[in-house]
């Protein structure tokens, strides 16, 4: 069962999961975080940044993104390595050699994802992943149907998403088709899967992935499968679990050691 934490707000499940990090950066300076974009994440990429500027070291961290857009042009501001370098990696002081994010150009994109895969194993791996969750239950990009194994590939995305995120670009007909995602297989491979909803609107997804069945329909139960998942979730994404009471008893009651 994941570990469910439930925080007043956004801004407390930001710093929450920033400290966490900055302490397991503390004792690995190498460490390596999974970054998702999105809005969901930009709390805790903002407590972050406020540790950087009061003079945490992130020099040495590497991140490494779960997706990016297909055939957007280099430089496009909703380019998920903009996306990446604006909100992480220029805040945070990362090196850019050390940032990496799925290659979405055309010429080659055959090939896309299993280079990002060799990168990704080539590298160890990723100690600290960090998820948003959509309202039809994705993880990145891998959407209902997609396989528990699959790893990163070329997906197609639906409508429901590309009008989601159209609220990023100035029309619904400038939001690609296309993707590199990590798979769900992927994402599981990472020592520690921290996934953050906020809002009503994520209620019923958040409760199918973390008390529902495991299921290739809801890409989220796949977290189910990981042997360390934190889920931190503000009131509302919280309001449609069953065992909330049960989840509220274990945050009381956790040994201060065990960290999240």
């Amino acid at each position: 069962m994941a570990e469910v934490i439930v925080v007043d707000s956004a801004a407390a499940a930001g710093e929450l999961v920033a400290s966490h990090i900055v302490r397991e950066v503390a004792s690995l300076p190498a460490y390596t975080l999974g970054v998702a974009t999105g809005s969901t994440p930009l709390p805790v990429y903002e407590a972050l940044a406020a540790h950087a500027r009061a003079g945490v070291d992130f020099s040495q961290v590497s991140a490494f993104a779960l997706d990016e857009y297909v055939g957007l042009p280099a430089g496009h501001p909703e380019s998920y390595r903009a996306v990446v370098d604006r909100h992480v990696a220029q805040p945070l002081g990362l090196d850019p050699r050390n940032v990496h994010v799925p290659d979405g150009s055309l010429a080659g994109i055959e090939t896309a994802g299993q280079r990002y895969e060799d990168a990704l194993s080539g590298h160890g791996g990723v100690d600290l992943q960090l998820l948003g969750i959509g309202a039809t239950g994705h993880l990145g990009f891998n959407e209902p149907g997609s396989s528990f194994g699959s790893l990163t590939r070329v997906k197609t995305l639906t409508e429901r998403t590309r009008i989601d995120n159209a609220r990023f670009f100035a029309s619904l007909d400038e939001v690609p088709i296309h993707c590199v995602t990590q798979g769900l297989g992927t994402i599981l491979r990472a020592r520690h899967l921290v996934l953050l909803a906020f809002g009503e609107g994520k209620a019923d997804a958040v409760a199918a992935a973390v008390e529902g069945p495991l299921t290739a329909s809801m890409p989220g139960s796949a977290i189910q499968l990981h042997a360390h998942v934190t889920v931190v979730l503000d009131p509302a994404a919280a309001s449609g679990l069953e065992h909330r009471e049960y989840y509220q008893w274990a945050q009381d009651h956790k040994p201060d050691w065990q960290g999240i």
